[in-house]
């Protein structure tokens, strides 16, 4: 009974969302990608962060006091005599910036990108490393 209404709901959603991707200019921009994790291990901040189809290239990390900033661009290259039936993929450019919860060592910071995800290894600041305090007895 509902079948058909089902059906003329995703006939419907998919006219407007062809609509609006022809009348999109192609490269927009996103605040609130990629999507992240910060956790600590006790030494370091680990920053983990979900860029598929992002080249390292095409990546950019700064840090300036306990602010670090990811930003980046996706580009997607079509051949030039091609029509496209359909495109759910489009250029991205993103910049998100993160309060960290501490200073980090900003010199010995490392990251890596692998199979879509990005880690930055982000060490505490000597000054923020734990101090274990003697006690003596008198």
């Amino acid at each position: 009974m509902f079948a058909p209404l089902f059906y003329r709901h995703n006939y419907m959603m998919d006219q407007l969302r062809k609509m609006f991707e022809e009348t999109r200019q192609g490269d927009y921009e996103i605040s609130t990608w990629p999507l992240t994790n910060i956790f600590d291990n006790g030494e370091n901040l680990i920053l983990t962060a979900q860029i598929p189809g992002i080249r390292k290239e095409d990546l950019e990390i700064n840090i300036v006091k306990d602010v670090l900033t990811l930003s980046g661009e996706r580009k997607i290259e079509y051949p030039q005599d091609v029509h496209i039936h359909r495109r759910e993929r489009s250029n991205v450019r993103f910049s998100r910036s993160y309060n960290l919860p501490y200073r980090v060592d900003a010199s010995k910071v490392d990251a890596e990108l692998a199979d879509g995800i990005l880690k930055v290894i982000l060490p505490k600041h000597p000054e923020e490393q734990p101090k274990r305090i003697s006690i003596t007895a008198k």
